[in-house]
């Protein structure tokens, strides 16, 4: 070790506890060259943990070198002992001192173990050659251990064994199983997971696996959907020394037996969080729902299975015996649905999804779920398509999603429908066969309108008119017409779901992309910006006719792509341009640089269409360079390149292009995006373009420029060039970043987007939170600077903007009802006569402003404060608006939950801290200032969970401690000094008992993302205990009453993948 003052300090990057002689030489260095940060609250034992594990070790090591013996390093650690208990008074420490005789304990045989009346003695039992307390990596090299002779012995010593594998083949298993024998047979317990991917699981194995006793097996049939490529083998041990193998083997004799496989044993000792998490991981798909019990009468299915995946089967019967439950996507959707239909009444849905991504399959859920809402009604079904094939899958949908082969009839071509009760229809014979002087108003029920975009041509105006559904659902990819005009009048002006592109990335339902942001040549700042958009024929003009600016930026075009793509002859391209001329333009310049091209625009009829997709296919063309006219017409799914040489200002229409290339097709890896970005003008969006394309939305656009777009979606890479990304930054600060950036938006809103200035239209049109607003002044201080109203003072002018960003979460719809009942007449409500309930919601929204509860309604500054707010009419004025815009955003449907008093907190809704301690009388709520609350009288065990308790995203010290393994199934870690034997411990596993209940709050993070202040809380309700392992801290499995909605669950369950 080195005790000279000079520690040799090389570049790059470190994770280091900085010591005195590592601060002597960083006093030394300047500021620029190094990057310190404080250690994190949330691991500082850890990372100071494993600092002093380096330190004593290299001190007991030099023990050893001068002079001393084993007995000396005991004496060393020891000390290190005595100081622990001397610091910290606790007795326990004391019985940690290392005896002096210096010896490990290796094995431990119970009682009346039967191998002891044999003669036999603890140390005759079989062990792993490999330490079981140091993890190791196994390569298959000559001089380790064969992983098979080894993973037998592990089998033998444990107490249980979880495996999780892809498949099982007889040949590997064969090698294991006189030990599987053993072990299960001698008591231990025997989990299995696996998969008919590939179809190369033996039937054999896994029902030679079923025969064991205490063996259970989970099998997915659903590989499209699982994908599982997991291999992890893990031996529990009672005694804490639990070992895990996790790498490249499946249960195959190549695999475990010979094979370039590698594969890495983690032990529990030396990497608990390691361990942690697989445990997790294994819970939670094996409470999956996609994960299905075998047993005996399963045997055909699996053999079925395994064949089809062999053979691709799809023409196959079992599609009508097969439950199809929602994705969790999916199943958020059919939430919403149900949600705007609960709350708002509205019964006219538009739900926006790429092509590709399973819209049928939800409606087909949906209408499921209205059949059961109306059980014994005849539920009559109208499903409009415009093309015939599109009507024939829905109808393949719906019967597989009710499980009734018989379900529906088509209208198509001569084929004639024996009854018209369910019915399947495009829109032409609807027209030609008179429809509506067939069939009353309200004949149908639910009606289905597929790629609803269509529906403004004439052929739909009728059906749209005439039927009164109890339901209407319109599908479409694009919300924006191809004349420009949007459907969402049809639908209160609102689009109820939509699929984001990344969550379908994710989902494997869209081909990932690779997006390359070129910085472009030309210079757009200094052309016309008006209603929101450039000048097209302008734009035009500068990129077609301007000589040598536009033929510098088509060059530049096509060294771009030389440079990005892998094979100019490979390319299949679409080419978005702003106008026809720009696009012949392109199409003449591509020609002359020898790449074949062409050009399409509205004009084009159908057969010229059909032929280009054709000749692009088969290779005879590479691009086709088209206009936002013709965005809709082109569905070629073997696109695999899209180029975006214009700026698209509507981030529907970018969204709409890229959707084109993202179709999957076969030996499509993924889809090349060049987009030529150049300076721009300082309204034009980039901040909603790059959202759009991110899985996280919790981090700031600025910042995934910055950390290298860690949060695009699964697969999807996306590059800015330099100058490029400071375009996109400069751009970005200026329009959102600060004040004067929302002060210049509000001046020009009305001429940018034509529609009056109000809090909701601002927001929606620039797709921003509130609290992006709030976090620095209220929107009506920030008018007045616009001048777009007039000045105003307000006494409450310092307190309320702060307060609006706490209400910028507020979810709960009779809290906001009484609110917006209130708020408007405080100036005549006897405060004290209201009821219980009514007095805990102002107490609510009484802290959230002032800071502190309310000691008495008649207390002169409480009184004072809030005829304040009636004072304030301006700021009053927008704190309705604000609640109102809050209304309609509810995506959800909440209710009360029952804690045995008037409580104003309803289920799933999102409160602060401040707001849900008040809530149940707790008027101190800034004393709490740990995770645990216990509220004696009301006999409540409040539990505040933060998931992700560090301040980085990804903290694997602590991240596991508490999570959902399932949609009712929540794994929560006690404060570390609670035992399971103490009071506290003994309450929360006897609370059904004894009465008491237990409530979940939970948020993401400790700050919120875009104020920076405490992040709020989602209330999960109540729940019960389920078991619990450990003690100071417990790790308890609780069972909530209510199960948490799919658009928390990917926040809850951080082990869900994809």
């Amino acid at each position: 070790m080195q005790r000279s003052g000079t520690l040799m300090l090389h570049h790059g990057l470190y994770e280091q506890v900085i010591n005195t002689a590592l601060n002597r030489e960083l006093s030394e260095i300047p500021d620029a060259r190094k990057s310190v940060a404080p250690i994190d609250k949330a691991e500082a034992s850890k990372v100071l943990a494993q600092y002093l594990a380096d330190v004593v070790q290299k001190g007991l090591d030099n023990v050893l070198d001068n002079g001393g013996d084993i007995s000396t390093q005991i004496g060393l650690a020891n000390k290190i002992v005595d100081l622990i208990q001397n610091t910290t008074q606790e007795a326990d420490f004391a019985t940690l001192s290392v005896d002096q005789r210096a010896e490990q304990l290796l094995a431990l045989l119970r009682e009346q173990d039967p191998r002891l009346a044999v003669g036999k003695t603890a140390a005759d039992l079989i062990r792993p050659e490999t330490s079981i307390a140091q993890s190791s990596l196994f390569t298959g090299a000559i001089h380790e251990p064969q992983m098979y002779t080894e993973l037998k012995k592990e089998i033998v010593s444990a107490d249980r064994i979880d495996m999780l594998v892809s498949f099982i083949k007889w040949s590997g298993l064969r090698l294991l199983m006189d030990e599987l024998r053993e072990f299960t047979q001698n008591g231990g317990e025997l989990r299995i997971i696996t998969t008919s991917y590939m179809g190369a699981t033996d039937v054999k194995a896994i029902e030679e696996l079923r025969a064991l006793p205490n063996t259970r097996i989970k099998v997915s049939y659903d590989t499209k959907r699982t994908r599982l490529h997991a291999k992890t083998y893990v031996f529990y041990r009672n005694t804490g020394f639990t070992t895990a193998y996790v790498g490249s083997s499946n249960l195959s004799n190549a695999a475990i037996s010979s094979g370039l496989e590698w594969n890495v044993k983690v032990t529990r000792r030396d990497l608990p969080e390691t361990i942690d998490k697989i445990a997790a991981t294994f819970e939670s798909y094996w409470n999956s729902s996609e994960f299905e019990y075998y047993s005996e009468d399963q045997k055909e299915r699996l053999a079925r299975a395994l064949k089809a995946e062999k053979y691709f089967d799809s023409n196959n019967a079992e599609v009508y015996t097969m439950d199809i439950t929602p994705y969790s996507y999916q199943q958020e959707i059919l939430d919403k649905l149900e949600a705007e239909r609960t709350i708002r009444r509205y019964t006219r849905n538009l739900v926006v999804a790429a092509t590709g991504t399973g819209k049928t399959v939800i409606s087909a859920l949906d209408y499921k779920r209205f059949c059961k809402q109306n059980s014994g009604k005849p539920c009559r079904l109208l499903f409009v398509a415009h093309r015939e094939e599109i009507l024939r899958q829905s109808l393949y949908t719906f019967r597989a999603v009710l499980k009734d082969a018989n379900f529906g009839e088509l209208f198509v071509g001569n084929y004639r429908p024996e009854s018209i009760a369910h019915l399947f229809l495009p829109i032409q014979p609807f027209n030609s066969q008179d429809f509506p002087a067939k069939t009353a108003p309200d004949f149908y029920d639910y009606i289905v309108v597929d790629e609803f975009h269509h529906a403004a041509a004439p052929t739909y105006q009728k059906l749209l008119s005439y039927y009164q559904p109890k339901i209407l659902l319109g599908l479409t990819a694009t919300p924006e017409r191809m004349d420009g005009k949007s459907v969402l009048p049809y639908f209160n002006n609102r689009i109820a779901a939509e699929i984001r592109l990344p969550e379908a990335i994710d989902r494997k339902l869209l081909c990932p992309f690779q997006y390359f942001g070129v910085t472009d040549t030309v210079d757009l700042n200094t052309l016309k910006w008006s209603a929101g958009g450039y000048d097209k024929g302008e734009l035009s003009n500068l990129y077609t006719l301007s000589g040598a600016v536009a033929n510098r930026r088509a060059d530049l075009v096509v060294s771009s792509l030389l440079k990005y793509v892998t094979d100019i002859d490979e390319v299949k391209c679409l080419g978005f341009c702003v106008s026809i001329e720009h696009a012949e333009f392109m199409c003449h310049y591509f020609n002359d640089c020898g790449i074949p091209s062409i050009f399409l625009t509205g004009k084009s009829s159908d057969e010229e269409r059909k032929a280009a997709k054709g000749r692009l296919v088969s290779g005879e063309i590479r691009f086709i360079f088209v206009v936002d006219i013709y965005n809709e017409g082109v569905d070629i799914p073997e696109v695999n390149t899209v180029l975006f040489l214009r700026p698209t200002e509507s981030l529907t229409i970018f969204l709409q292009q890229l959707g084109r290339g993202l179709r999957l097709a076969e030996d499509k890896e993924c889809l090349t995006v060049l987009d030529f970005i150049g300076q721009a003008n300082k309204k034009y969006n980039f901040e909603d373009k790059f959202a759009a394309l991110l899985s996280n939305t919790t981090r700031s656009v600025i910042r995934e420029i910055k950390d290298g777009f860690v949060s695009a979606p699964k697969g999807c890479y996306i590059q800015l060039e330099k100058k490029a990304a400071k375009y996109i930054l400069d751009n970005i600060r200026a329009s959102y970043g600060n004040t004067a950036g929302l002060v210049s938006r509000v001046s020009s809103f009305t001429e940018d987007s034509g529609l009056e200035l109000t809090l909701a239209n601002f927001l929606d049109y620039y797709h921003l939170d509130p609290r992006a607003i709030y976090k620095f002044s209220s929107f009506s201080r920030i008018c007045a600077r616009a001048d777009v109203i007039a000045d105003f003072s307000a006494p409450l002018d310092e307190v309320l903007p702060k307060a609006l960003g706490r209400l910028s979460v507020v979810d709960s719809r009779r809290w906001i009802r009484f609110l917006l009942d209130v708020l408007p007449r405080l100036n005549d409500v006897d405060f004290t006569a209201l009821s219980e309930l009514e007095q805990r919601m102002l107490q609510m929204f009484y802290v959230t402003v002032w800071g502190k509860a309310a000691e008495s309604w008649a207390s002169d500054e409480v009184l004072d404060n809030l005829y304040a707010l009636s004072d304030s009419p301006v700021l009053l004025g927008e704190l309705l608006d604000l609640l109102r815009y809050r209304y309609e955003q509810i995506d959800f449907i909440d209710e009360p939950v029952d804690l045995g008093f008037d409580c104003p907190l309803d289920l799933h809704c999102t409160y602060t801290r401040d707001q849900l301690l008040v809530a149940m009388d707790f008027l101190k709520p800034a004393t709490v200032r740990e995770g645990v609350k216990w509220l004696p009288e009301k006999q409540l065990d409040v539990f505040f969970v933060t998931l992700n308790k560090a301040d980085k995203d990804y903290s694997p010290t602590t991240m596991y401690h508490d999570y959902s393994i399932n949609e009712n199934l929540f794994h929560w870690q006690s404060q570390s000094t609670t035992a399971a034997d103490s009071p506290t411990g003994q309450r929360y596993i006897h609370h059904q008992k004894r009465g008491s209940k237990v409530l979940l709050f939970v948020r993401e993070f400790k700050a919120d993302r875009i104020t920076g202040g405490a992040a709020a809380y989602t209330f999960l309700g109540t729940a019960n205990y389920v078991k619990h392992d450990g003690s100071r801290p417990m790790n308890i499995t609780w069972k909530l009453d209510r199960p948490i909605p799919a658009k928390f669950l990917k926040k809850t369950n951080k082990l869900v993948v994809g």
